[in-house]
């Protein structure tokens, strides 16, 4: 098997990666169910977060599967393997709900750029990251330099993408890109998202737009989103599409 499964557990949408013959790795048919997945959350009034994680206990996600990408023409790995990815990763990061990748098993490569992309993280105590690309001719192409530079000090991104070092469970837990280690990961997130309980949906909503809006994930969206959050609340909202109904002159109070 190789797809993304999707089960909800209270609040929680849990999307699987299962692959384990090839480590979970992602092929463009699973990044399309990933993708259906995510806006299928985004508009479900009932799901309050998103779990990702793998199957088995091996691997989260080791990458992209070579045997689909290998055979790309340079042309063909640009325009649709690298940008197809990009998007999907970028609406996993701009999900307005909180993700949390529940790391079950090893990530590397793309595994490692999926996980990058969940607001946060926690890993099981065998887990190790790496961005090992560079062994096979390759460059991170899905954010690894980009999004994880923001996430992980400079140097430590250099030392997995220059020299292939891989990152433990414990240094990662150290360097804040890890909110805990557990031997029960989804137990660990699933417990986090119960927590959601006693948070207003809208200011999570609103708070992470802010924080993407600090460290430059889709600034633009996040600032047009926040204005037209507030704009949408006033009593000239109402009025003007009210008049606009009604085919009328709007009578604007500024309020």
């Amino acid at each position: 098997m190789n797809e993304i499964t999707c089960a909800y557990d209270g609040g929680a949408a849990v999307l699987t990666v299962a692959n384990e013959a090839k480590l979970n790795a992602l092929t463009m048919e699973m990044l399309q169910q990933l993708e259906e997945y995510l806006v299928a959350a985004e508009w479900n009034p009932d799901v309050r977060a998103v779990i990702l994680t793998g199957a088995g206990g091996k691997a989260f996600c080791c990458g992209a599967d070579i045997a689909e990408w290998g055979p790309l023409s340079p042309a063909e790995f640009a325009r649709f393997w690298v940008r197809d990815g990009h998007r999907v990763f970028d609406r996993l990061a701009r999900l307005s709900k909180p993700t949390i990748g529940a790391l079950n098993g090893h990530a590397f490569g793309g595994g490692l750029e999926l996980a990058a992309c969940c607001d946060i993280r926690v890993l099981a105590p065998h887990t190790t990251l790496a961005l090992p690309e560079g062994k096979v001719g390759i460059v991170p192409g899905w954010s690894g330099t980009q999004r994880l530079t923001r996430l992980l000090p400079e140097a430590v991104v250099k030392e997995m993408a220059l020299f292939g070092r891989r990152l433990t469970s414990e240094r990662a837990q150290a360097l804040g890109f890890a909110a805990d280690v557990s031997d029960d990961v989804l137990a660990v997130a699933k417990d986090i998202v119960r927590s959601l309980d006693d948070m207003s949906p809208r200011a999570g909503t609103l708070a992470k737009a802010m924080i993407h809006g600090a460290v430059g994930e889709d600034r633009a969206a996040a600032i047009e989103a926040l204005a037209s959050a507030a704009a949408a609340a006033s009593d000239d909202r109402d009025e003007g599409v009210s008049a606009f109904l009604e085919k009328r002159s709007p009578e604007f109070t500024g309020l």
